[in-house]
């Protein structure tokens, strides 16, 4: 009875580990919403992260968040750290294209929970007295990113959260 319990764990985790391996190398995270806004205004939001605390769904998490901005005030060089608790981790961001009022593309390293860096875009476009805002995030999906997805999509974790940043966005951006 042992042998065989044993014998399908060893099934299932190499089953596991096989559909793992299958896995994309790297993930990519979109999600859009129209804003009644210039995106003069909405580029302010986004490309000074200062301005992230009004919207950004992860600055509300934790309110003894440790920040520090340095670098450029807003724009290429903006450079962004954050210390806090489990919920948001620790990390770093710096905005490394700069091209308004269509694009901010952002350099995010995480600390912790875990190390890894991905590339954050935002691309905004003008159409019909609205601005069409996409926010990307797209990276690397090393081993134990692959062995995760097997079980719950990048898609997934990420996409609600970036629903409701967006959400708060629109809110503030149309104020």
């Amino acid at each position: 009875m042992i042998r065989r319990i044993a014998l399908v764990l060893v099934v299932l985790i190499i089953g596991i580990l096989g559909m793992a391996a299958m896995q994309p190398d790297t993930f990519s995270v979109t999600r859009s919403v129209a804003i009644q806004a210039p995106p003069e205004k909405i580029l302010g939001l986004v490309g000074d992260f200062r301005q992230w605390q009004s919207w950004s769904p992860w600055e509300r998490l934790d309110p003894s968040m440790q920040r520090v901005h340095s670098g450029a005030p807003s724009g290429k060089g903006a450079l962004y750290a954050w210390t806090g608790n489990d919920d948001v981790g620790a990390g770093r961001m710096e905005i490394i294209e700069f091209a308004p009022p269509a694009k901010v593309v952002i350099k995010l390293d995480f600390i912790k929970p875990f190390e890894t860096s991905n590339m954050t875009e935002f691309t905004l476009v003008p159409k019909d007295g609205q601005t069409q805002v996409s926010w990307t995030m797209s990276g690397p999906m090393p081993f134990i990113s692959k062995v995760m997805s097997v079980f719950m999509s990048m898609d997934r974790i990420i996409g609600k959260d970036f629903d409701k940043g967006l959400a708060n966005l629109k809110a503030v951006a149309e104020k």
